[in-house]
């Protein structure tokens, strides 16, 4: 049976999250209270900057799972990401331990955090994985979107690869969505299974509400 991410873990995580972000830069978070107070929720963040993840934990309301990819447990971090509630995954492969665990947290009742763009990039949405609709499709979880502005515009100058200390980073937090709403029963295969029909069809929906929110949030911002 495959553990399940500690979801106290995840809580010391978003503390130390608290600490961290606030702490360093000046973090704006707009809408946080459309996140659902209980429940299985999936916060689907663009992802331009390392400290994207970060940031979520240590402004999202709720204790977050994030999937991150396994180069980045590595060393004294394997233990310590593990430690707080992340799901490691293999992003070149059908890591079936990875899904369990995700599917886990979303099946107690938990917050999974998903980069849909399954890799730093743009951060703009203009491309995204199944994964995310896998997910929302079998967990039947409302996505949030959340876009995080700010954290790639320049380089520090202490420290090149993070943004400059005490700029402003904006985290915004869109309305939940379903991501099968209008598929059909018939194309859901009963007990549980989803047709590609189905995960392609959430997928296009997903993108579709993702930049639209991307959008609202940088009008919103001014960013």
């Amino acid at each position: 049976m495959t553990d399940v991410p500690s979801m106290r873990g995840a809580e010391v995580g978003r503390r130390i999250g608290v600490g961290l972000m606030y702490g360093l830069w000046k973090p704006r978070v707009l809408g946080s209270w459309r996140v659902p107070a209980s429940g299985p929720v999936i916060l689907a963040v663009n992802h331009s900057h390392n400290i994207d993840g970060p940031m979520v934990m240590g402004v999202a309301p709720r204790p977050t799972h994030f999937l991150i990819k396994k180069e980045a447990f590595v060393g004294p971090l394997d233990p310590f990401l593990t430690g707080i509630g992340q799901v490691k995954v293999d992003r070149h492969s059908t890591d079936r331990t990875a899904i369990a665990r995700a599917v886990g947290v979303l099946e107690q009742g938990g917050v999974l955090g998903i980069f849909p763009e399954g890799t730093r990039g743009e951060g703009d949405f203009a491309s995204i994985r199944a994964g995310l609709a896998y997910f929302a499709v079998r967990s039947g979880a409302p996505i949030v979107p959340v876009a995080v502005l700010g954290s790639s515009g320049r380089p520090g100058r202490l420290i090149k690869a993070l943004p400059p200390l005490r700029s402003r980073v904006d985290v915004v937090f869109g309305d939940p969505f379903d991501a099968v709403e209008g598929a059909r029963s018939s194309d859901t295969g009963g007990s549980g299974r989803r047709t590609r029909k189905v995960l392609d069809e959430a997928t296009a929906r997903i993108q579709k509400q993702l930049t639209a929110h991307l959008e609202n949030a940088r009008r919103l911002t001014g960013r």
